[in-house]
């Protein structure tokens, strides 16, 4: 057993409670005892809903144990449909309920309910809250829309020559990253080529809007986590393909028009020629070519670390150097993106493991979750989210799309903001013997007393680092050069040490900088069996890799 403080997804019912609070005319009862009733304040106050999601806990609590519990969810069951009236009930059980072995499903088909139920069993000890969603979203679908199916072996019908194009937008839920705006940005795409959008689920669709999800010609998966598997259905029972491309980027957005153009069988030259976003051009411009060539690690659930990757590579100009997921139902998307990169992609839910990764590889920019945003904080590196988990800063009041030309500015300010605000820390180290700025004070982004062990301070470094007092014989610059000259195959690398008025100097360059210029300077001594990197050594690395 593996204890932690943080985790990326809870368990499989939170996933369900995601689909179910973004659904109109829907009721979920969930057999929990009373503690799991916590999962409220996720969508209250994180993404600051005005109302309860639409769920009765029968909050079972330890006295219960020893009578009936099956006839305790019964009865809560019953109230709830009474009270509420849903078009369709949802019934399952939290991970400590289940353990209890209580059957949700058997028990509410006992009652003899006339409404639809969406049994949902959700191995809380296996599965989380991802897959949970995934799941949930797929019976509902499949409860809903599976009486209006085709008799196995009929061909869709062709779509009148007068009508528009339709489709389906899947994946969007409850407490998902931007899901609100993306819905907008996409809809906005796929009318600028004349697609109608005819249902968006699970987001504000009720169970009459699934029953009818088979009479669009195609679907778009917004969001494979989500709806890859109730898609799949889809394409097998109603001969509805599906998009495969994420419209997050401008390289994305323009293929996903032509993925969905060739769907339609509509022109995609209009809307392409049109492309309003300002990506391109700025990301050409000056201030971010010195950008060009920063070191990011990449890390989130699947679909956004490889739309992520791409922009970083493709549209900025980054070096990515590492790439993850905690999303194992992703990991072969994420591992193929990785392999294109020439690297090997990180799978891990465990958050100490990334924070490792991060520490080791030192990039100068961090794309990852709130989680990530904690570690790179702490290390002094800048940091977007760009994935859930989610914080209350990730349902800002603005319109903020990630999907789309409109996404594609979002993040180009997102992204590079961090980097940009450097900048200003170049400044305060410019002002650092100013009373009103100096070290003490800290960075003013970066959180106060932040530490830089990784990028700035390599332990092994400072260990070998004397006291001023102790006689060290150093090898001065020019003589280590001549040495180098004469006898190059006999030169063997040294740890070398910093010394104090060096390490000054060092803490002047801007911090974005400051790991490659010691890394630089380092390699600079190494190859020139230089012991002590004084301020001038530190020079003469500048002007070597300079030239």
């Amino acid at each position: 057993m593996q204890l932690t403080v943080w985790t990326y997804e809870g368990p499989p019912h939170v996933g369900a409670m995601r689909v179910a609070t973004a659904m109109r005319e829907v009721h979920y009862v969930l057999h929990a005892p009373q503690g799991d009733t916590y999962a409220d304040l996720l969508f209250t106050m994180i993404e600051r809903r005005d109302r309860r999601p639409p769920v009765t806990y029968t909050t079972f609590q330890a006295r219960d144990l020893g009578s009936d519990t099956a006839e305790l969810f019964k009865t809560a069951a019953a109230e709830a449909v009474e009270r509420f009236q849903p078009q369709a009930l949802m019934v399952g059980a939290s991970c400590t309920a289940e353990l209890i072995q209580d059957d949700p499903g058997g028990l509410a088909k006992a009652l003899g309910l006339s409404l639809p139920v969406v049994p949902l069993e959700l191995p809380s000890y296996s599965k989380k809250e991802n897959w949970g969603a995934a799941e949930t979203f797929y019976q509902m679908v499949r409860t809903l829309a599976g009486p209006n199916a085709p008799a196995p072996g009929v061909t869709r019908p062709e779509r009148p020559a007068d009508a528009r194009p339709s489709c389906n937008l899947l994946g969007p839920t409850a407490l998902g990253f931007r899901h609100r705006d993306d819905v907008l940005e996409v809809t906005k795409l796929l009318q600028s080529i004349g697609v109608e959008v005819q249902v968006v689920a699970p987001l504000n669709a009720t169970p009459a809007d699934l029953a009818r999800l088979g009479d669009a010609d195609f679907n778009v998966v917004l969001y494979p986590e989500i709806a890859q598997t109730a898609a799949g259905w889809l394409k097998r029972t109603f001969r509805q393909p599906h998009t495969t491309v994420v419209p997050i980027g401008i390289g994305a957005t323009r293929d996903f028009l032509a993925e969905v153009a060739e769907l339609a069988g509509v022109d995609p030259g209009p809307a392409l020629a049109g492309a309003p976003s300002r990506l391109p051009w700025w990301s050409r411009s000056i201030d971010s070519t010195y950008l060009t060539g920063k070191r990011v690690f990449v890390f989130g659930d699947g679909c956004h670390v490889v739309a992520a990757a791409r922009i970083a590579r493709e549209e900025l100009g980054f070096e990515v150097v590492g790439l993850g997921t905690y999303s194992r139902e992703m990991a072969r998307e994420v591992r193929t993106a990785a392999e294109g990169y020439g690297l090997e992609a990180l799978i891990t839910d465990d958050y100490l493991e990334v924070e490792e990764q991060i520490e080791a590889l030192q990039p100068e920019l961090v794309l990852g979750t709130q989680m990530e945003r904690h570690i790179a904080k702490r290390l002094g590196v800048g940091c977007a989210v760009i994935s859930a988990p989610v914080h209350v800063q990730d349902f800002p009041a603005r319109y903020a799309p990630q999907m789309g030309w409109e996404g594609a500015n979002v993040i180009f300010d997102t992204w590079v903001h961090p980097l940009m605000m450097g900048l200003e820390e170049h400044l305060l180290g410019m002002f650092r013997e100013d009373f009103e700025f100096n070290d003490e004070a800290g960075g003013s982004h970066l959180g106060h007393g932040s530490k830089r062990s990784g990028p700035e301070a390599p332990v092994e470094s400072r260990e070998a680092a004397p006291g001023p007092e102790t006689a060290i014989p150093q090898t001065s610059t020019a003589e280590a050069m001549a040495s180098q000259t004469t006898t190059p195959e006999t030169t063997t690398p040294v740890a070398p040490f910093w010394t104090a008025e060096a390490e000054s100097e060092l803490g002047k360059i801007p911090f974005f900088v400051r790991g490659k210029a010691r890394r630089n300077t380092e390699r600079f001594a190494n190859q020139r069996s230089i012991s002590a990197i004084t301020v001038e050594t530190l020079y003469d690395a500048k002007a070597h890799f300079g030239k």
